[in-house]
């Protein structure tokens, strides 16, 4: 299994934004490239090549489940990149339909700064385990 290095974010909020990449950069130690909207991750991730996805759920224009199709479909999501999707709606019923079209996790929001690189990179080891 390979140390998870690159993960791009996607969030439309800016403060949250803010917070998760000091959080996984700064705390962490991971190398983040930040997405304002999945429209620009379908633009980066070529260039970028995460090993890891994290999409915000809810944002105008292209949602999280939308972009992580979109993702597929243009190929930039293989069997070795895991995805997580970060979002305050963690009902079992909501969670099991994002693993359904291919999240590995999700992260509840709010998260916490000094824990979220941990709690990836569990989320990248579970996935490569």
């Amino acid at each position: 299994m390979d140390t998870l290095v690159r993960v791009m974010y996607v969030e439309d909020d800016p403060d949250i934004r803010d917070i998760a990449f000091m959080a996984l950069e700064d705390v962490g130690g991971l190398t983040v490239k930040i997405c304002e909207s999945g429209e620009q991750a379908l633009r980066e991730a070529g260039e970028f090549a995460p090993q890891m996805f994290l999409l915000d759920v809810m944002m105008p224009g292209m949602d999280g489940p939308s972009t992580l199709l979109e993702l597929k479909r243009q190929g930039y999501i293989s069997e070795s990149i895991a995805v997580a999707f970060m979002t305050a709606k963690v009902h079992p019923e909501e969670v099991a339909r994002y693993k359904e079209i291919g999240a590995t996790d999700v992260i509840a929001k709010p998260f916490d700064p000094m824990t979220l690189a941990d709690d990836v990179r569990g989320i990248w080891k579970t996935f490569h385990g």
